[in-house]
């Protein structure tokens, strides 16, 4: 049983870098342009312990609302009792990185776009309506000479002392 319950407490595995990605930070982590209305998820960076979001926001999704010189608002929803709450944070950059939930939806969107594009020149129609996985194709299998059926049996319990 743990005794200390502090902002940073049972954060060992949560907070640790990945394989061979400790030490300094990469200077692209800095370089990133965060817009306001920007989609990003929260993962706290152990190398730099300012600007750390608590360990209750790590892996959470949000939206910028302000951008600073080396900092971002997010705003996050907390579930308390049986509400949702908005939180506002406010994290260093090294802390937050652009989600990739969007990126399907912005490519399909451009691959529509283009889809409707050209079925116009060509004079078509076309439909660009996603559809749910359809069930597998029926088909038999053959059980001729080369393709017999093998039994599978457990092998029997023993004790190897």
């Amino acid at each position: 049983m743990p005794h200390s319950f502090g902002a940073r407490a049972r954060t060992r595995d949560m907070f640790k870098r990945g394989f061979k990605q400790h030490g300094l930070i990469k200077m692209s982590t800095y370089l990133r342009t965060f817009r306001i209305g920007d989609i990003v998820d929260i993962k706290a960076n152990a190398a730099e312990q300012k600007g750390m979001p608590h360990k209750y926001y790590h892996g959470k999704t949000g939206i910028v609302y302000n951008v600073s010189p080396r900092a971002v608002g997010i705003i996050v929803y907390k579930t308390v009792g049986n509400r949702k709450i908005e939180k506002r944070v406010n994290l260093r950059i090294e802390h937050v990185r652009h989600s990739k939930c969007r990126d399907d939806f912005l490519q399909r969107v451009k691959d529509n776009a283009a889809a409707k594009k050209l079925a116009k020149e060509q004079g078509t129609r076309v439909t660009v309506k996603r559809l749910p996985a359809a069930p597998r194709e029926a088909h038999t299998i053959s059980v001729s000479a080369a393709n017999k059926p093998e039994t599978i049996a457990p092998a029997p319990y023993d004790t190897f002392i």
